[in-house]
């Protein structure tokens, strides 16, 4: 990734700063939904300025587990809301960056053609054959939080989490769907 400097500020940020429960929404995931982002934007044609708006968006996306887990997504508004004017970004901008950050809130409702992306490249493992050592670490993190107590109720949230869940791009249906039914079938095969 080409370290721009509104980038380095938050993943440094990430680094030094992340909270010690955070198993999952950690820098590797920030970095991973920025990395499924550019895939995705560049299989559906997304020109080069939105572009840079949708990959500070990935960065800037869960900034807000800095602060707190719950309404996250407005504190990463927040956040990107103080650093950005920094690095010469305008208000319309912020406000487009903001509204991609804002479309990852499960559940998720993205109106634009870049926010529908920012879903997808938010949930893209489900559809990876590393679903499940990404999900465990969900798992340990919700479990430290206190949001589940136990294995069977993780397994109950997975399945009903992945029935729900859909693609919204045609390049991660295309990429990710197979994988997915894939995946919903062996959580399936654990609740029975």
């Amino acid at each position: 990734m080409k370290q721009l400097p509104e980038c380095k500020v938050i993943l440094d940020k990430l680094i030094k700063e992340s909270p010690a429960h955070l198993y999952y929404h950690t820098i590797h995931h920030t970095l991973d939904v920025y990395q499924c982002a550019k895939e995705i934007a560049k299989g559906e044609g997304i020109n080069a300025g939105d572009l840079k708006l949708l990959l500070i968006a990935a960065i800037y996306h869960d900034a807000g587990y800095l602060e707190q887990n719950y309404n996250h997504e407005q504190h990463s508004c927040e956040i990107a809301r103080k650093y950005l004017p920094q690095f010469q970004y305008n208000k319309e901008d912020i406000n487009t960056i903001c509204s991609i950050i804002m479309a990852t809130k499960i559940p998720q409702n993205p109106q634009s053609h870049l926010e529908k992306i920012i879903c997808d490249a938010d949930l893209n493992y489900l559809g990876r054959d590393d679903f499940f050592s990404i999900s465990e670490k969900l798992y340990t993190e919700m479990i430290a939080i206190g949001n589940i107590s136990n294995r069977e109720e993780w397994d109950r949230i997975q399945e009903e989490f992945l029935q729900k869940h859909h693609y919204f791009t045609a390049t991660a249906i295309k990429l990710r769907k197979y994988q997915k039914e894939q995946n919903l079938e062996i959580v399936q095969s654990k609740t029975i």
